[in-house]
């Protein structure tokens, strides 16, 4: 029984690993920053990321973003907004399939301000 009990622990303990999600480590605006104009929509993934749907708002309500990046998983998801964005606040809501098949989601936000 101690046997089955401790190969349960060590799997247990290696597999978490395997069953970890992926997450956005870095975006582009970061969120929270206030920058002047924005070019490109861009969120770094630590494991490859299927994004499924992206949408962005501002201050005159939603803003039409053209996906960059296609449906593959990447590490590196790219999509951009239209020129000339107005100063004010925006938000970049998105979905997506992680490595391990498991669905996600992630929020972050910025200021355009001159």
């Amino acid at each position: 029984m101690r046997l089955i009990t401790f190969a349960l622990l060590v799997l247990a303990a290696t597999s978490t690993g395997a069953l970890a999600h992926s997450k956005a480590e870095q975006t582009t605006p970061a969120n929270e920053a206030t920058v002047a104009s924005v070019d490109v929509i861009e969120m770094r993934f630590d494991d490859p990321m299927r994004v499924t749907a992206i949408s962005m708002t501002g201050p005159d309500g939603d803003v039409a973003i053209a996906r960059e990046t296609g449906m593959d998983a990447v590490t590196e998801f790219r999509a951009l907004p239209p020129a000339g964005l107005p100063d004010g606040a925006y938000t970049v809501d998105w979905r997506g399939l992680s490595s391990d098949g498991h669905p996600m989601q992630g929020t972050f936000g910025f200021t355009i301000a001159d």
